[in-house]
């Protein structure tokens, strides 16, 4: 089979990269996604490159030819070289030499096969000679993507015990690519191995389970995914309801015109309890950002009835989060996808020039004024110098 024309093979500069490492020679090859999303028909975004060359070597290349290169990955033998400011990664032909669940020792080899013999799935083992367009098949990968077959090389519990992410992987790459019923011997594999994943640091968890939740339509999978157990070692929050409200949620995002949103499809899955929300962000380890959107996305059963004054107090984002994920109506998340957030003109310098002491009465009247200010529409600055005139008078009564 040859590997058919694609916009992303002429992305200029790269034959004169593929020149530099030595296609011509059979040195060099594409690999790996661009191969198998061309032959699905699928957009090609980034471009793999396997090669028989040493790092060493590639760094050396590169520089005589005056093409940028990074060494992104140097120990695991990749290299990024950037035409025309794009990335195309670089690496060079491995086997593994020890793995325990979580990294793997390696060395390098100029062996194509045995390179295709450590990837996790048939469909992205594939290579293909860039002049000739031959695509070169060790494992029956051609044939799993004409299926969209989703299958382990080797014997997947063996390839599940080399590194455990494959469990997740094959549950994204089944939600991307996969049709029909997952094959039988790598669902029973992940299966019978889920407990693998509490090895595994909670940030690779967390970056495989985003990606998946990424996809157009992720339910199923996940769905798939609760009912074997698969999640239960390190998400035993995820339940039926979880996967209930996951499945709700595309449909009510492409009704605001609301771009899919992989953290907001991860807080569908958890019960409204912040308590519960808080002690996932921190087990997953996510950035202070997003444990206070995941926070926020918990309180969906509550909060002000007005959208504006959910978005004021909560924040935009958090706003469309709790409005897609609870009771409210899709168009009232459309408002907030460009919303500047109002500003109360009135500072505690401001009480205090109207007769207030400094102190924390400057404080509370001042929260007091934002909260009639915002419940009454976020009215103008003359508007709201009448709400804390009032504040303050009531505030210095409240002192006599």
């Amino acid at each position: 089979m040859k590997l058919p024309k694609a916009a992303w093979q002429a992305r200029k500069g790269l034959r004169g990269l593929l020149a530099t490492l030595g296609s011509a020679e059979g040195e060099t090859r594409y690999v790996g996604g661009c191969v198998r999303d061309t032959l699905l028909g699928l957009p090609v975004n980034d471009i793999d490159l396997a090669t028989r060359l040493a790092p060493d070597e590639v760094l050396e290349r590169l520089r005589t030819a005056r093409i940028k290169a990074v060494p992104t990955g140097l120990a695991h033998g990749t290299v990024t070289a950037v035409v025309e400011g794009k990335p195309v990664e670089v690496t060079t032909l491995r086997r593994d030499v020890s793995t325990d669940g979580r990294r793997a020792t390696i060395a390098y080899t100029d062996d194509w096969r045995e390179d295709a013999a450590r990837r996790d799935f048939t469909i992205n083992a594939l290579s293909a000679d860039p002049g000739s367009g031959e695509v070169f098949d060790y494992f029956g990968g051609q044939e799993d993507v004409e299926k969209r077959l989703v299958r382990f090389i080797g014997d997947p519990l063996t390839r599940i015990a080399e590194d455990h992410l494959r469990i997740l992987r094959f549950f994204r790459f089944y939600a991307r690519f996969g049709r029909g019923d997952p094959d039988d011997s790598a669902i029973a594999a992940c299966t019978a191995r889920a407990n693998d994943l509490m090895a595994l640091s909670r940030e690779r968890i967390a970056d495989e389970l985003l990606k998946l939740l990424a996809l157009p339509d992720p339910a199923p999978t996940v769905r798939l995914m609760v009912d074997r157990g698969i999640l239960r070692p390190v998400l035993p929050e995820i339940g039926v309801e979880g996967v209930a409200a996951l499945d709700r949620l595309p449909e009510r995002e492409a009704a605001a015109g609301i771009a899919p949103d992989p953290l907001r499809r991860l807080a569908a899955l958890f019960p409204p309890d912040p308590a519960v929300a808080a002690a996932v962000a921190a087990r997953l380890r996510l950035s202070k950002r997003a444990a206070k959107r995941l926070v926020a996305a918990a309180g969906r059963g509550g909060g002000p009835a007005d959208p504006a004054v959910l978005a004021y107090r909560l924040g935009a984002e958090e706003a469309v989060d709790t409005l897609l994920l609870g009771a409210g109506e899709p168009a009232d998340a459309a408002r907030f996808r460009e919303w500047d957030r109002p500003r109360l003109a009135i500072r505690g310098g401001d009480l205090i020039a109207m007769g207030l002491e400094a102190g924390p009465v400057v404080a509370r009247t001042l929260q007091a004024i934002e909260a009639e200010w915002a419940e009454g529409g976020f009215e103008p600055p003359e508007a709201q110098r009448e709400i804390a005139r009032r504040r303050v008078d009531q505030a210095l009564r409240e002192r006599q």
